[in-house]
């Protein structure tokens, strides 16, 4: 059978959702955006979606489809125009902006594909920018986060700065950082993209544990062999889901 680095692999029919209530629900989302002379842009028309917990999902698309903006949405970072969009079984579709600031820095943890560290900051520091930016103690969750350092394989290098770091072990504390809050959900924005093969494959096969460990995944690609490792892929086109398949190859997490 075709593993999850496979592009062979076979996608079936879609399998039925299952009870639990989902993490992400979208309601007839759509998102304008207003350019010169007031043209307005139709980024989604009318999405519906649904993800469960323990679920990772693949979001495929040409460019101008609207998984950017699909994604953007998701993590709370932009509102949509219309339709409702249920984060955690919450209505966060027009949540007031520090609300919905609280509601992005709990519930979610982001990947980027850039990293996004601070140059200044150590691993560990990095690692521990979310928990400062909520106002919490660090020294109270200092041995966490060295934990999670160590998790991501970096325990011996707590004290090093980015600079210091191949982009593998960058993307591996920007990992470690997305988990620091224990999120409801983790956005993965082509995560390995700046990565040679063989280091994306070292960073998948850790968000792919993380997956099987319970996390809840969406990642946006453009490789279908990163999509190959997902449960199951969406392919947007002008704002719209195409189509979706569940890879019936790995286990389903319900």
């Amino acid at each position: 059978m075709a593993g999850r680095g496979d592009p062979a692999y076979l996608f079936n029919p879609l399998l039925p959702m299952p009870a639990a209530e989902p993490i992400i629900r979208f309601e007839g989302i759509e998102k304008r955006y207003l350019l010169g002379n007031e043209v307005a842009v139709r980024a989604l028309r009318g999405v519906d979606l649904a993800v469960h917990p323990g679920e990772y999902l693949a979001i495929m698309g040409p460019s101008g489809s609207g998984k950017s903006t699909m994604l953007n949405l998701i993590g709370c970072l932009d509102r949509p125009t219309a339709g409702q969009y249920f984060l955690g079984g919450i209505d966060v579709s027009h949540m007031p902006d520090d609300e919905l600031s609280e509601a992005r820095g709990h519930q979610i943890g982001f990947i980027f594909q850039s990293y996004n560290l601070i140059a200044q900051l150590t691993v560990l520091e990095n690692i521990q920018v979310p928990l400062i930016y909520q106002g919490k103690d660090i020294r109270a969750y200092q041995q966490h986060c060295e934990q999670l350092a160590a998790l991501v394989g970096l325990g011996d290098r707590l004290h090093h700065r980015p600079n210091q770091l191949s982009g593998g072990q960058q993307q591996r504390v920007a990992i470690a950082r997305s988990l620091v809050n224990d999120p409801l959900l983790m956005l993965a924005d082509e995560p390995t993209g700046n990565l040679d093969s063989r280091t994306g494959q070292e960073v998948l096969d850790l968000i792919d544990d993380l997956n099987a460990h319970g996390k809840t995944i969406v990642l946006v690609t453009h490789d279908e062999k990163v999509a190959a490792r997902a449960h199951r892929v969406i392919h947007m086109r002008d704002g719209v889901i195409e189509r979706e398949a569940v890879n019936r190859s790995i286990p389903q997490r319900n």
